[in-house]
């Protein structure tokens, strides 16, 4: 991109300020990389290297598919299996949506039921269980809110978007006098 037109988009006032992002990547850095991506391809079998096959893609792609859970995202690895056999409420890897609050405040509300059943019956390692399942999904209503509270956050990094400069730019001027 040619700098003056960069220099615009960037809404920096001298031209120097944005040839100094040019020296963030210079071209040496790039060769350099390029020439060890070519240099490990040479070492590693070409095998590594083949495109998958429909059936590796499909598989690929459903990991990501199943990673859609009722109450947000599983963040496992790909290829990894769910070690908490699919009890997303105590996961440290369920990602919570913060739209599904209500809902999980009704398992909440649904496990201090089966606590308080659970001890006047006298199941006490069902209590125990369901506890550790109460300290969870009070610990994701808490990730929750605070992901709530993050997206609220207006950070001002003072980066002017492109929308602001171009009307700045295209903005017409008043009557001019002569």
């Amino acid at each position: 991109m040619p700098p003056h037109i960069a220099q615009l988009i960037l809404g920096h006032h001298d031209i120097n300020t944005t040839m100094g992002y040019k020296a963030v990547y210079p071209q040496e850095a790039i060769s350099g990389h390029r020439a060890f991506i070519a240099r490990r391809r040479q070492l590693r079998p070409s095998e590594e290297y083949l495109s998958p096959s429909d059936t590796e893609w499909e598989e690929f792609l459903g990991h990501f598919e199943r990673r859609r859970v009722a109450l947000g995202d599983c963040g496992r690895a790909y290829s990894t299996s769910c070690i908490h056999e699919h009890s997303c409420i105590r996961c440290p890897m369920l990602r919570i949506d913060p739209a599904q609050r209500r809902r999980l405040e009704e398992i909440r509300d649904n496990l201090l039921a089966r606590i308080t059943e659970a001890e006047r019956e006298g199941w006490t390692g069902e209590a125990e269980g369901l506890k550790v399942s109460l300290n969870a999904a009070n610990n994701k209503l808490a990730q929750a809110d605070l992901t709530e509270a993050r997206r609220a956050e207006h950070v001002h990094l003072g980066i002017p978007a492109y929308r602001d400069i171009a009307a700045a730019t295209l903005t017409p001027e008043g009557p001019r006098e002569h």
